[in-house]
């Protein structure tokens, strides 16, 4: 009889120590919802990356600095810095950065979006997500005067999509992309979800089977309270670390640094191709678990042992507890990209890479061993007569400086033709070792030997002195509420890699002429034959 009392009583205890993990991680979030439907989140000081309180959501503290600036007089930082002896503020006042874009965009046919057509469509979602909102508080029986979104025009997210044009994502002159930036680093999170990619997969595969827990990109997608959306990327790496030496490219961490860096450096090389991003420090409790009305996502939070909230991917991700990210108790660095335009509005080409790599533990692809490939390359459609081939030279030099190694794939705007420039996405991969120039970057330079005349010249630029790129992105980089944003040895490294390029080019010109090189047409296609042009660095 004893025996079969401690039985029961274990029994109960365990039933009770069931009964309290459901209550506190599912039932609790849910009344909390109910008991302060309005409260606004409140400030949490840290001091480990930020000298100001930290931007939990409403209770972020006004940004001293201007609203807007021109990007083109002065780069992030230099109203805080002081006009004088910024070298990034000359930078921009340089003459290659006031040159007339070409071809001169002449009218509606080379902006991307038809303004009417995208506002209508903007409405409609916004009022689609008021209801959808309205109809998830009467089921959970919450009540709250909150009134409904309403589209502002003047949003600065709205005008980021207007203004992509032929060019670019951006202009030069445009003020935007600077209070888009200074919006997502300090407007409250409306909503947190999964991406498209992720809600599709999920539950697609064996979680036991998962053999690359480093290559997770842990990623969500944040909506801000003027309803514009980015992609959040948790900080999953120290900025001192480097990727160690036998991991593969493809399952490489995915640093939320090198997103906020890489945007940057492509405004720094009048690129324009990369998604305005900035970091944040984001209380992932009250702008993400309390936010989001997705179970799973809601599923997948815990505290930790040190009493920090986390959370992990669900498969096919991650499944495990040890590989979730954690808040510091609650606040966590991240990266937030700003979305581009719905592909209902402007359809997007993803296209495999030329260049592309094996993704396998041996294997090798036709250009790693033929050093003949870029002939083939330039004998099939488009890059045989439109400007693509230039445009992923110019990719390959900006991955081969950030030391991204997982360019398979590249995407266009279909809008704009064959000749429409590249938008580079995903670079998180980048900024893994300073310590290793990985040449086979460049390899669609060395191989092809070709290089836009507008590129070099910014290259060029940026070897003097006075523009060092280091310095210059250093400066920029200053702005950014999660700064230091590279670790210096990283900033050394792209002065290096800057010197291989040029050496690169030199050698292109010694051996086939500036004429054969150097394309000054932008529509100048015609390379020397990679028999000949082939070089090693």
């Amino acid at each position: 009889m004893p025996g079969l009392r401690r039985d029961r009583l274990l029994t109960l205890l365990l039933l009770g120590a069931l009964l309290s993990a459901d209550l506190y991680f599912h039932l609790w979030p849910q009344v909390r919802r109910q008991l302060r439907p309005r409260e606004d989140p409140r400030g949490c000081p840290c001091a480990r990356r930020a000298s100001s309180p930290a931007p939990d959501s409403a209770a972020a503290s006004p940004n001293p600095r201007a609203a807007a600036r021109n990007f083109s007089r002065a780069g992030p930082g230099a109203e805080r810095r002081g006009g004088r002896g910024s070298k990034l503020q000359a930078l921009f006042a340089h003459p290659l950065y006031r040159v007339p874009e070409e071809p001169p965009l002449l009218g509606p046919e080379d902006s991307l979006l038809a303004s009417q057509e995208a506002l209508r469509y903007y409405r409609r979602k916004v009022a689609r997500w008021n209801r959808r909102h309205k109809m998830y508080k009467e089921q959970l029986n919450i009540t709250s005067n909150d009134a409904p979104l309403q589209l502002r025009l003047e949003a600065s997210w709205v005008q980021f999509h207007l203004g992509i044009s032929r060019h670019g994502l951006y202009s030069r002159s445009s003020p935007v992309v600077s209070q888009l930036l200074k919006d997502m680093m300090h407007f409250p999170t409306i909503s947190a979800d999964y991406s498209q990619d992720e809600k599709a997969l999920l539950g697609a595969c064996d979680c036991t089977q998962i053999v690359k827990p480093s290559g997770v990109h842990l990623k969500l997608v944040l909506r801000f309270s003027d309803f514009g959306k980015a992609m959040f990327k948790p900080m999953r790496q120290q900025r001192d670390e480097e990727t160690p030496a036998d991991f593969f490219y493809f399952i490489d961490f995915q640093r939320h640094n090198a997103e906020i860096a890489a945007f940057h450096l492509d405004r720094i090389l009048d690129f324009r191709r990369v998604p305005p991003t900035v970091g944040r420090l984001v209380n992932v409790t009250k702008e993400i678990l309390e936010v989001t009305k997705n179970e799973i996502l809601q599923s997948v939070f815990f505290v930790s042992p040190a009493s920090n909230v986390c959370f992990f991917a669900k498969c096919p991700y991650m499944c495990k507890t040890e590989y979730a990210v954690c808040g510091n108790p609650h606040l966590l660095e991240g990266s937030l990209s700003a979305f581009l335009p719905s592909l209902n509005l402007a359809p997007r080409l993803s296209v495999p890479n030329p260049w592309i790599r094996s993704y396998s533990l041996a294997g090798k692809e036709e250009w790693e061993v033929n050093p003949l490939y870029c002939d083939t390359v330039k004998q099939i459609y488009p890059y045989n007569s439109s400007n693509r081939l230039l445009n992923i030279i110019d990719m390959a030099i900006f991955d081969f400086l950030i030391g991204n190694m997982d360019r398979h794939h590249y995407e266009m705007f279909t809008k704009f033709g064959d000749d429409g420039f590249l938008i580079h996405l995903d670079n998180a991969r980048g900024f893994g070792r300073h310590s290793q120039d990985e040449l086979s970057i460049l390899s669609p330079l060395s191989q092809c030997c070709r290089i836009k005349k507008k590129t070099l010249l910014h290259l060029q630029l940026l070897a003097q002195a006075e523009y060092r790129l280091s310095d210059v992105m250093r400066e920029s980089l200053l702005e950014d509420q999660l700064s230091p944003v590279l670790a210096e040895p990283h900033l050394l490294a792209l002065d290096r890699r800057l010197q291989i390029i040029l050496q690169t080019v030199e050698g292109c010109v010694e051996a086939h002429g500036e004429q054969n090189v150097i394309a000054t047409d932008p529509a100048q296609q015609s390379a020397p034959d990679s028999s000949q042009a082939n070089l090693t660095s």
